[in-house]
């Protein structure tokens, strides 16, 4: 059977091409790898823990109903800060009395392959329920904006699975299949429809619902007869193991927990980075218990529905330094011997913010300063500086959970 060998050539192009002409392969330091089944990946990888890993649960096989979040192709057009800049939008696309021209330049829209302007304008505007699309879509961490989900405007709606976010009292996980330039921190929880990128830099994210509803838009949210989005060999399995069926809310938490374990993400790193997260599973009640509540604990955090949210002593405060609470380009900064978030040039700043809530990332990005970013040019709102505030409790009682995850944990492989 033919061997296969791997080495690293680090360098800009220049030095590689240099590299290549005056190397021989013979004089090359190369390392013999093995890939394993089922990806076969052509590089070196720490295979010491994927037996374990292997014997979870892979996400995708616990709750089978999924996509990736999103895409609209104009996210300029359907999505903003502000509910009534978008419904004036959406109103005048609808408004066939405004020419095509008009629209085009208003809003810099143009046609692409599957998508054109003059046929989705007469279509949307021949719809008389158009006002129900409005909603709100969770397009970063902890980032909920205004959001117009309707196939008119939206290239990729994904309504196969986010119709079911959209009635109502449901809960989604999201999580990525691949992490590439970072450690696994790609896990978050929602009650609304998502982005594509919503907890993934670079890559796809998915959004898992809990609950799935039936195909009904007559019945109200009271009346429709929902079902766990989950399977049922891993009920089985699940049941076989704690000797009854947790609720689906329970075993979420309990997924929840798992997925922000530090122990968990660094000591699967080399397999998370590859493929959908999988899930060990314990035959401890005690264990099984105690992470979902903790699991529930920090869904409660990052919903933005804790109590711990509210304990003003907790909160970074505000200062306004004649800086008009607005955010300048190339901010926000961050002093670290004042623990204060600096958001312009005038020194307008958030203080109390401990550094390790300042470098904790969420998919890919660190949160306290994506959200801000985000806002560049924006004038804060006194709902914004609150809502940032509890971003930070938020994020700073995350990392509290985190260790107290992995405290429970009496150690992996998870008996």
């Amino acid at each position: 059977m033919a061997k296969i060998f791997h080495a690293h050539l680090r360098g800009d192009r220049e030095a590689k091409y240099e590299r290549l002409i005056k190397s021989d392969i013979s004089h090359t330091k190369w390392s013999e790898i093995l890939p394993q089944t089922p990806f076969h990946l052509l590089i070196p990888q720490n295979a010491e823990f994927l037996t374990e890993y292997d014997r979870g649960w892979k996400i995708t096989d616990i709750m089978p109903v999924n996509s990736t979040g999103i895409k609209t192709h104009r996210d300029h057009f359907v999505i903003d800060f502000d509910q009534l800049k978008l419904f004036v939008r959406i109103e005048k696309f609808r408004n066939l009395k405004i020419e095509d021209s008009e629209i085009v330049q208003l809003y810099e829209l143009q046609d692409t392959r599957d998508w054109k302007l003059s046929l989705r304008r007469l279509s949307l505007a021949s719809i008389e329920s158009w006002k129900s699309a409005f909603t709100k879509c969770l397009y970063r961490p902890f980032d909920l904006r205004e959001y117009y989900h309707h196939l008119d405007v939206v290239e990729l709606p994904r309504d196969e699975v986010m119709k079911h976010m959209r009635f109502g009292n449901n809960l989604g996980l999201i999580t990525a299949r691949q992490v590439t330039s970072l450690d696994f921190c790609h896990a978050l929880c929602t009650e609304n429809v998502i982005e594509m990128k919503t907890c993934s830099h670079d890559r796809g994210t998915n959004l898992f619902p809990l609950f799935l509803y039936p195909n009904s838009s007559q019945q109200s949210i009271e009346k429709l007869e929902r079902r766990p989005n989950l399977s049922q060999p891993f009920l089985n399995d699940i049941a076989d193991r704690l000797g009854y069926t947790p609720t689906p809310e329970a075993i979420f938490y309990y997924i929840y927990a798992i997925f922000h374990s530090p122990t968990y993400r660094s000591r699967y790193a080399e397999f998370l980075k590859i493929d959908f997260p999988r899930v060990p599973l314990t035959r401890d009640d005690a264990l099984f218990r105690q992470l979902a509540t903790y699991g529930e604990e920090l869904a409660a955090l990052h919903l933005m529905k804790s109590a711990k949210l509210e304990q003003t002593s907790k909160l970074p405060q505000f200062v306004e330094q004649q800086g008009k609470s607005i955010v300048d380009p190339a901010h926000p900064k961050y002093d670290a011997k004042t623990r204060s978030v600096i958001i312009n040039k005038k020194g307008d700043h958030f203080s109390g913010v401990p550094e390790a809530v300042w470098n904790f990332y969420v998919g890919g990005y660190p949160v306290c300063a994506k959200w801000l970013k985000d806002r560049k040019g924006r004038t804060l709102s006194n709902e914004d500086i609150s809502h940032y505030q509890r971003i930070v409790v938020a994020l700073g009682e995350t990392i509290t959970l985190m260790a107290a995850i992995d405290q429970a944990i009496p150690g992996f492989p998870i008996a």
